[in-house]
């Protein structure tokens, strides 16, 4: 049955409601600015100190070998980004989302990123001396040989990251740092007062790197190992 002009405007119009909309593409060629969209760019190897990028969706973006000391990504969408090599020191990263990135061997020194979450990570070797991590989480994050020296870790979340010969000996914290399930094969503890830490097991101590000044919580006991050699790479 043929159907009328009018019909088929009709049906044209109540298709095009229906039709997916195309979500903007990524403005890759745009300076850096707050709430910018850099989505999967490729941005490797660039000078971004002191960047403004606020907010900023960098979902997918590659950062490997970028300066970004002191930039402000302060509520900034990195997942999955890369920063591979990466630095972000001193960079201001409040409630930055750094979820599932690969980030081995990057430099987060003196970062402010309270509530940042890293969760999923790759952070192998990173560099997190002196950051500001209060409430930030590292959940399921892979931190093999991270360094947290003077870090701040207060009420900071580790629950089944992999620490393996991580060093938190120099860290900080008044509200106790979370380690429910955290793999901790050889984490150095060393001079730590943990003995408000939440989630740690006798099986996690007997694996970690502390000594006689290492507190631990009630019911748990340092083992014969202590202390450890110290490691020469």
């Amino acid at each position: 049955m043929a159907m009328h002009g009018s019909s088929l405007g009709l049906l044209a119009l109540v298709l095009l409601a229906f039709a997916p909309v195309a979500a903007p593409a990524a403005d890759c060629g745009s300076l850096a600015s707050p709430k910018l969209d850099w989505q999967e760019c490729t941005k490797k190897n660039l000078m971004l100190q002191g960047s403004d990028l606020e907010g900023a969706d960098l979902v997918g973006t590659d950062f490997s070998l970028t300066d970004l000391a002191g930039a402000n990504v302060k509520s900034a969408n990195l997942e999955k980004a890369t920063l591979v090599r990466a630095s972000l020191e001193g960079a201001h990263a409040e409630g930055a989302n750094f979820a599932k990135i690969e980030a081995y061997r990057a430099s987060f020194a003196n970062i402010a990123a309270a509530g940042a979450s890293f969760a999923g990570a790759e952070l192998q070797r990173a560099n997190f001396a002196g950051a500001t991590l209060a409430g930030a989480s590292f959940e399921k994050a892979e931190l093999g040989r991270a360094d947290f020296d003077k870090a701040v870790l207060t009420g900071t979340k580790f629950s089944f990251a992999n620490l393996s010969r991580a060093d938190l000996s120099g860290a900080t914290f008044e509200g106790p740092p979370i380690f429910e399930r955290a793999f901790m094969f050889l984490t150095r503890i060393e001079g730590l007062d943990l003995s408000a830490a939440a989630g740690l097991e006798q099986a996690q101590i007997d694996l970690a790197c502390g000594d006689a000044s290492t507190k631990l919580p009630a019911g748990l006991s340092a083992p014969t190992t202590w202390p450890c050699p110290a490691e020469h790479e």
